[in-house]
């Protein structure tokens, strides 16, 4: 039950007003005066606050402006005998919801009242979004307990709180985005933007145009003028994943932004002024490159001030449950199967797998798994070839024991899997193995699949 909070110090009209409000369905509590009212907020929470302009130890205009830094999501409606416009404006300013005057506009209350639960509502919802959105981009959100990663983050809290320039390496998908935003997350522009690009999906100019912008005609087909990426992040945070990948000139640029804060944009002659925090990311070892010249040494030494090197799957086993139990129930959910867990041969399995594509292989691997399972659990049936025949181990199928290098064994392994996942139906299956419908037939039988 919604409930509306009336301050007034009239106590038959705040009465009869908690009558009226009250038949409505809403619960209804009274105050007289402004400490009273406050201590009603700090009891309870309120979504709708009814309050008088003068009272006996306040001015409604004020207490609206304490409310709101009390309560940001409650709604304040105020209530004057006389009104007057600078008032209106200031109590608009303080937050107010609205400014009626008493008596004329007794009809408008109810209605308003409405109007202004609706807009609690959403404050509301839009508060939860960000909570779970802070939550999903935290360090929190990072899952796993190995001593690898806990090191990994406990060093990357420490920079986070900074303004310090942080380069994060590791092999691909480890997780370098993740750890962008987390530290974007801890900071103290997480209320600003953080902004991501790939270096390495775009071709130089498009590189350039899409990181600093551009001016209308600077090349064919700008047709307007277009911020750049760095504009979109100014007092918050960029990512510049796989920034190895960058050509020389544009590390030239990417320098004077570090050092001076600012850029010329494509087709431009005046600076453009920004304050941003750079974080950048690359699976190649930069000392390389430098080496190979394709990457500046001046330009290293300012991305490298604070070094991360996230650990890779190999070196985290003990989380490799943990995560596939993890995205067992988000892709469970996603295609609405009853999966309980994983048998203990199918954790076997990952555990001794090398995980070179590290936990976006991982989590691929289990989305196929969930799709092909046909029972409550996920079993060692369900994963690709490669990683069931992990290390060159046999595994049985059908009381026989399969060699890993068996042609044959493997064939039939993988059919039984498409039949299943097809529920036995031979035409689908013949399809997506793309072999005809005859072959699959003789297949069937010399197998003995049903």
């Amino acid at each position: 039950m919604k409930k509306i909070l009336i301050i007034d110090d009239e106590e038959k009209l705040r009465t009869l007003m908690a009558r009226i409000i009250g038949l409505e369905g809403f619960e209804v509590l009274q105050a007289g005066d402004c400490k009273t009212g406050l201590k009603k907020l700090d009891q309870q929470d309120i979504d709708v606050v009814l309050c008088d302009v003068k009272l006996p130890d306040g001015n409604g205009v004020d207490m609206a402006g304490q409310i709101k830094a009390k309560s940001p999501n409650t709604e304040v409606i105020l209530l004057t005998a006389y009104g007057n416009i600078p008032d209106g404006v200031q109590a608009i300013k303080n937050g107010a919801f609205d400014y009626i005057i008493k008596g004329d506009d007794n009809n408008k209350i109810i209605p308003l009242i409405h109007r202004a639960l609706e807009k609690a509502a959403l404050s509301q919802r839009v508060q939860q979004l960000e909570e779970k959105l802070g939550n999903k981009y935290s360090f929190d959100g990072i899952i796993g307990n190995s001593k690898a990663l806990l090191e990994t983050i406990d060093l990357a809290k420490k920079v986070a709180v900074t303004d310090t320039t942080v380069l994060l390496t590791g092999e691909t998908g480890t997780g370098k985005e993740v750890f962008a935003q987390a530290i974007h997350q801890a900071s103290n522009r997480n209320n600003k933007n953080f902004i991501a690009i790939n270096c390495s999906a775009f071709s130089h100019d498009l590189l350039e145009s899409e990181m600093f912008g551009h001016k209308a005609g600077a090349f064919t087909g700008a047709m307007k003028d277009k911020k750049g990426l760095f504009e979109e992040a100014n007092n918050g945070t960029i990512f510049l994943d796989e920034v190895g990948e960058m050509a020389l000139d544009l590390q030239a640029k990417l320098l004077r932004v570090i050092e001076n804060g600012e850029f010329i944009k494509v087709g431009e002659s005046k600076v453009t002024k920004v304050n941003v925090r750079i974080v950048t990311a690359t699976n190649r070892n930069l000392t390389t490159e430098i080496e190979a010249g394709h990457f500046r040494q001046d330009l290293y030494y300012r991305l490298s001030v604070f070094s991360i090197q996230l650990p890779s799957l190999r070196e985290r086993v003990a989380d490799i449950e943990t995560l596939a139990l993890y995205y067992l129930k988000q892709f469970a959910l996603k295609t609405n199967k009853k999966l309980q867990g994983t048998s203990p041969e199918f954790i076997s399995l990952l555990k001794m797998h090398q995980w070179p594509g590290n936990i976006r292989e991982l989590k691929n691997v289990i989305e196929r798994s969930v799709i092909l399972e046909n029972s409550n659990l996920l079993t060692p049936s369900s994963l690709p070839l490669e990683i069931q025949y992990a290390q060159g181990e046999s595994i049985k199928s059908d009381s026989k024991v399969l060699s890993a290098f068996s042609l044959a064994s493997a064939e039939k392994i993988h059919i039984r899997k498409v039949f299943n996942h097809t529920d036995g139906n031979k035409t689908e299956t013949a399809k997506l193995l793309n072999i005809a419908l005859t072959t699959l037939y003789r297949k069937l039988e010399e197998y003995q699949i049903s």
